[in-house]
């Protein structure tokens, strides 16, 4: 059971669990299979900013409400009808849902039943775990309707498999199921049931400092891409940060005094 619920325009819900320190992003708009229109879009990077300021939530959980589909990516049939213009004009909209999951400060798992395919798929690659089951399809198929793939896939892809994988996955348009995915690392685990599994790794996570959790994610983050002298140097950052918090206090304090941390979050 949920905790509190709370709906951001027609397509997007956020419900928290744990004690509010568990937050599950419901993908709502099932009549479509997730399809991210406009108005999605805009509903996700402003559940995203809601998310971010919420030093309550420890983790975040991506799933769906659809029983065939996590998200099938943008809303083609939305796109067929925009001029030019309006796909110029809709694109920051379009941007501000991915870059949203993906610069969210705690860490964050995809729960995959279904269609993860284009958009759907980037939205699930913003996240640092990705959990699936067998239902669950994958792929960025953007070249075979003439575009690329623009939340993320270009550059999310090759951190996560390689630059040759993601070349051969991206140029062929290809859909994996389930089982290959998880063997090319496309996923991260499989499960019987991928928002059962999900929740239940993000109530494992949010028992730790979210100090640490998310300065943490940060130096991962922050630390890809780089040397590892320079690497090291944001590592460093971010111990500091965290070293001197109150979260470090009460977790030593409680390692002492053999209990649970009740952690400040400051």
């Amino acid at each position: 059971m949920s905790e509190f619920e709370q709906r951001f325009g027609e397509f997007v819900v956020v419900r928290t669990h744990e004690q509010g320190h568990v937050a599950e992003l419901v993908l709502d708009r099932p009549k479509a299979m997730n399809a991210v229109s406009t108005d999605m879009a805009r509903s996700i990077g402003v559940a995203c900013d809601a998310l971010a300021a919420d030093r309550d939530v420890r983790v975040t959980v991506l799933t769906s409400s659809n029983d065939r589909a996590f998200c099938v990516g943008a809303d083609l049939k939305e796109r067929n009808s925009f001029s030019d213009a309006d796909l110029v004009r809709q694109r920051p909209t379009a941007r501000g849902a991915y870059t949203g999951v993906l610069e969210l400060p705690m860490p964050t798992v995809a729960a995959v039943h279904g269609f993860a395919l284009g958009g759907g798929f980037e939205l699930a690659l913003s996240c640092d775990v990705i959990v699936a089951d067998d239902t669950a399809v994958v792929g960025l198929p953007e070249v075979s309707v003439g575009v690329i793939p623009g939340g993320g896939g270009t550059q999310l892809l090759p951190r996560r498999v390689g630059a040759a994988r993601a070349a051969e996955l991206v140029f062929t348009a290809r859909r994996v199921a389930a089982a290959e995915a998880r063997e090319l690392g496309l996923v991260d685990v499989l499960a019987e049931d991928a928002r059962t599994e999900a929740l239940a790794l993000a109530a494992r996570i949010a028992v730790n400092s979210p100090v640490g959790l998310r300065n943490a994610k940060k130096a991962m983050r922050l630390g890809q891409g780089l040397d590892l002298r320079a690497g090291l140097e944001v590592e460093d950052a971010a111990w500091r940060a965290t070293a001197f918090s109150g979260d470090r206090a009460e977790g030593v304090a409680a390692f002492n005094e053999k209990r649970k941390p009740a952690w400040p979050g400051e």
